[in-house]
């Protein structure tokens, strides 16, 4: 009977360490920022649109292609929480061996962001870089910016929606239009009750994380001694 009881009692150690554990992930993003990745082809319109977001000129803007060739962060708060934007090199094929590293890169952040927004120049046709891109956003959290609505639509909505079924804003980085309908979009993505982020104990730091799976060992061990019948002198070494 006590061996039950234990073992009832250790059961609920462990789910609460377990959850504690994982939400590494969250707490991380809230201490350091979420990582959103602007990916796009060069000269879409990346650069423009962080330096509306951000209110200031902090990546180069040009008319040449590949002129962001690594990557250019910085953080805004957006519904409390701090968002960590990451302008990316645009994704083309090319022969220059820096843009070519900046392209990888790009794809890194890409893989590794919790969101993705794809800024997609609608004065130009898709090529086979935006399919390429298109490819890789099919299981990623995204939105899709359709940039320079000023300028008269060559790619419109229902030819990038052949190929990607994401949440498409209209936008003009260089009018500054569309920016309230992306911030809103963003909240509601991260809002949506999905994670709670004021009701919950979220962990921030790398050693507690550590120390906890390292409990989580030691009650699977007390467990398995509970199953084996062991004396109850183990569970304490355990």
């Amino acid at each position: 009977a006590l061996s039950s009881a234990a073992s009832d009692v250790y059961k609920r150690q462990e789910q609460v360490i377990s959850r504690l554990a994982h939400s590494f992930s969250v707490g991380n993003a809230i201490k350091n920022g979420v990582p959103v990745a602007i990916i796009g082809e060069t000269n879409a319109g990346k650069s423009t649109l962080l330096n509306v977001l951000l209110n200031e000129d902090k990546a180069i803007v040009s008319d040449v292609h590949g002129t962001t060739r690594d990557v250019i962060e910085d953080t805004i708060n957006i519904g409390g929480i701090t968002f960590r934007f990451i302008d990316t090199a645009g994704i083309r094929d090319t022969e220059d061996v820096v843009e070519k590293i900046g392209v990888e890169r790009a794809k890194k952040y890409l893989n590794n962001a919790d969101l993705v927004i794809y800024v997609v120049d609608t004065s130009t046709a898709l090529d086979e870089n935006d399919h390429e891109i298109m490819e890789l956003l099919k299981d990623r959290h995204a939105i899709v910016l359709l940039n320079k609505s000023d300028l008269s639509p060559v790619t419109t909505v229902e030819d990038i929606r052949k190929h990607l079924d994401k949440k498409m804003i209209s936008i003009s980085a260089k009018e500054q239009t569309g920016m309230d309908d992306l911030e809103e979009t963003i909240k509601e993505m991260f809002f949506s009750g999905e994670v709670t982020f004021n009701d919950e104990v979220y962990i921030t730091n790398i050693r507690h994380k550590t120390s906890l799976q390292e409990a989580l060992r030691s009650l699977h061990l007390v467990l398995q001694s509970i199953a084996d019948d062991m004396p109850e002198d183990f569970y304490s070494i355990d």
